[in-house]
């Protein structure tokens, strides 16, 4: 069996670079709403919760994108199933969702931190798998699963890491290390995952989907418009900027 060759870095480090900073910005973002949700109520705090999900989610998947535009497999073009992409954002968002909602309301105690921590991990692994298997090069795709079984564990690890960081990190500094640490992780469980990948060249078939480079702007300009709103919110909200959450006030 022919193995074509793969580049996961056509760009050289430019795409991880970016990607990694996409993870980092939605992760602090994400953990300073998360922690912001411990002195609200009602729907402030559930207001809270959601957008420190989307924030995220929203970096997660746009790392995994924003990194995938520096992969190719030589001699083939790379397209992708638009369903499939898009798809996979909700997935991320959902799983952060959940988990976040389930520290938020009911406690960062281990019984509730695992399964949550756990939970979340599964789901960025699901989004990334989502994301590949919609992903065409004409080829048939296939994945080492020691190397799939890492990064599934990789990413378990930081969710549960950032979870537990969202809700006990006060203060911006302590919450930006925790959002570099989880920014390093995504970016580690992303290429782990791919370095998991190998492509037939023995199989090949009509390459469908929609060509890489026509989704770059609209796959990306969605993205960067939520994290801009989400980091003016952030901003412009002094308790967040001003002042550590203690998680015993609560807002009217």
């Amino acid at each position: 069996m022919a193995s074509a060759t793969i580049d996961g870095f056509s760009h050289g480090f430019l795409t991880p670079a970016a990607g990694f900073l996409v993870a980092w910005l939605g992760g602090a973002l994400g953990l300073r709403c998360t922690n912001r949700s411990r002195s609200s109520s009602g729907i402030s705090k559930a207001g809270w919760l959601a957008l420190g999900a989307g924030s995220i989610g929203v970096g997660i998947w746009t790392m995994h994108f924003v990194a995938m535009l520096g992969f190719e497999v030589v001699g083939a073009r790379v397209s992708y199933d638009l369903g499939l992409t898009v798809g996979s954002l909700g997935v991320a968002v959902l799983v952060v969702l959940i988990g976040v909602v389930l520290v938020g309301y009911r406690g960062s105690g281990r019984a509730n931190l695992l399964p949550a921590g756990a939970l979340m991990g599964l789901g960025i692994a699901c989004m990334h798998y989502m994301g590949m298997a919609g992903m065409h090069v004409g080829m048939r795709l296939h994945y080492s699963v020691p190397l799939v079984v890492v990064s599934v564990v990789i990413a378990v690890v930081a969710a549960t890491v950032a979870l537990r960081a969202a809700v006990s990190t006060s203060g911006i500094k302590a919450s930006a290390v925790a959002s570099l640490i989880f920014g390093v992780a995504v970016a580690a469980m992303h290429y782990t995952g791919m370095s998991a990948l190998g492509v037939d060249a023995d199989h090949i078939s009509h390459a469908s989907g929609t060509p890489a480079n026509a989704l770059i702007v609209p796959m990306l300009l969605g993205p960067t418009v939520f994290l801009v709103l989400a980091s003016a919110v952030v901003m412009f909200d002094p308790e967040l900027m001003l002042a550590d959450v203690d998680g015993k006030r609560r807002d009217a």
